[in-house]
């Protein structure tokens, strides 16, 4: 494949990124992966904390994740996925339970006990209830709302729709919560890598390098366009780097702009909006719970979620500070994705204290906040029909980007899916015709 495809070029150091440079280089193809940061990794970014490298964002690894695990074995880091039992708590008007087991759901009280029987008994028969029918097609609100009924829906479930897709939520292909369940399900073990996922990072560069490819940090591009049947990537200070062929991981609104007018044309036509996420992690002296996921709902916080790691990476594994995450999944133009760092972590310090009132403000060692701004593409219904594909006809460019994943959840999983499919294509795809 090496000869017959020249150099590559991949565009972007994320998981798919560096799953797809990794997968080139051990074919034979001489690669150059070009990310235009200072680090690699995307959302598995990180940052130093005392002694320790810790990810901008929470990530785990599900027993389900077969891509990433299938990856990890390739880099030799399977056997270093610690795996443990978590369990999942909820907060509801400002109210904390446990949500994991049926006597739990039989306390949880903001439902009446009809509705608490109905909802048992349709999460159990969910998965098994959508097959067979189009859920591509069908609202997440339609679908949910007739199976569990008005009083779960508006209490419930519309507040944790609302959170990960903003006002879109109701119009959601319901296919994309039926996929989720197949990959969480009543699932509670997760995984953590020793090391952190700096490690994965590091051990993909290392297998990228090792087979002679080349990763370039500090790289953004500036211009992309086809001359004369290969890409023409233009860098910073006038540098150009030309290629047979170039992946493109970046987000498809990126990429447009990128483009120059002729390419542009050429891409595919779907156009949708993404949510990013505002995220604060805090360094905490005392644990919150034994909770690794806690919805928030109603509770007068502006974040709806925590992930505490603690239950995840072990007791007390940050030199005995308890990390917590709390995130908001916003449109990227909003006032708060705008807002200034310093403030958000300043409110949400205010609004977890509230929230656990046996928490003291001096618990709260340190709090840093992080942006992405395309986290997770909201799809619209049909999109399995409308889905781009991998190819662009008529260049050179392949696209390996979240819009290519549906129906499967935006994961690093799906990530390192979608970059095997597009190796596959790539080696049994035939040279384009210019023009």
């Amino acid at each position: 494949m090496g000869t017959d495809h020249g150099h590559v070029v991949v565009v972007g150091g994320g998981i798919c990124g560096l799953a797809t440079a990794h997968r080139l280089v051990r074919a034979g193809t001489r690669v150059t992966l070009l990310e235009g940061s200072d680090q690699l990794g995307g959302l598995g970014t990180f940052f130093a904390w005392r002694d320790r490298w810790v990810e901008r964002f929470y990530h785990c690894v599900m027993p389900t994740d077969d891509h990433l695990l299938d990856l990890l074995g390739e880099l030799g880091l399977r056997d270093s996925i610690a795996w443990r039992p978590t369990r999942m708590g909820m907060v509801v008007d400002g109210r904390a339970f446990p949500f994991n087991t049926a006597l739990d759901l039989l306390k949880f009280t903001p439902l009446g006990v009809l509705d608490r029987l109905r909802f048992g008994a349709v999460s159990v028969l969910l998965r098994r209830l959508g097959r067979g029918k189009d859920l591509d097609g069908t609202r997440t609100e339609d679908w949910l709302r007739g199976l569990y009924g008005d009083r779960v829906w508006e209490l419930l479930l519309a507040p944790l729709f609302g959170a990960k897709f903003g006002a879109r939520f109701g119009d959601v292909p319901a296919l994309y919560l039926w996929q989720r369940l197949g990959r969480e399900g009543a699932v509670s073990v997760r995984g953590y890598p020793d090391g952190g996922y700096r490690a994965v990072i590091d051990a993909l560069r290392a297998s990228i390098e090792a087979g002679g490819g080349v990763v370039r940090l500090d790289a953004p591009v500036r211009r992309l366009g086809v001359v004369d049947g290969r890409v023409r990537i233009a860098l910073d200070g006038d540098e150009a780097v030309t290629a047979d062929r170039v992946v493109s991981t970046l987000p498809l609104p990126l990429l447009r702009q990128l483009a120059d007018d002729d390419l542009a044309a050429r891409l595919p036509e779907v156009r949708l909006p993404y949510q990013g996420v505002v995220n604060a992690l805090f360094f905490l002296r005392r644990p919150l719970s034994g909770h690794y996921w806690t919805p928030v709902v109603r509770s007068g916080t502006e974040f709806d979620g925590l992930i505490q790691m603690t239950p995840l990476a072990g007791v007390e594994p940050y030199d005995g500070r308890h990390l917590v995450y709390a995130m908001r999944y916003t449109d990227r133009e909003s006032a708060l994705f705008r807002e200034d760092e310093a403030a958000v972590a300043a409110r949400w310090t205010s609004q977890l204290l509230d929230l656990h009132p046996s928490l003291r403000r001096d618990d709260v060692e340190d709090v840093r906040v992080f942006k992405a701004p395309f986290v997770e593409p909201v799809y619209p219904l049909g999109y399995l029909a409308r889905r781009p594909p991998v190819v662009v006809a008529g260049t050179p460019l392949l696209l390996a980007t979240t819009a290519h994943v549906y129906p499967d959840v935006t994961s690093w999983n799906s990530s390192v899916g979608l970059a095997r499919r597009v190796v596959a294509t790539l080696a049994g795809a035939p040279q384009p015709v210019p023009g």
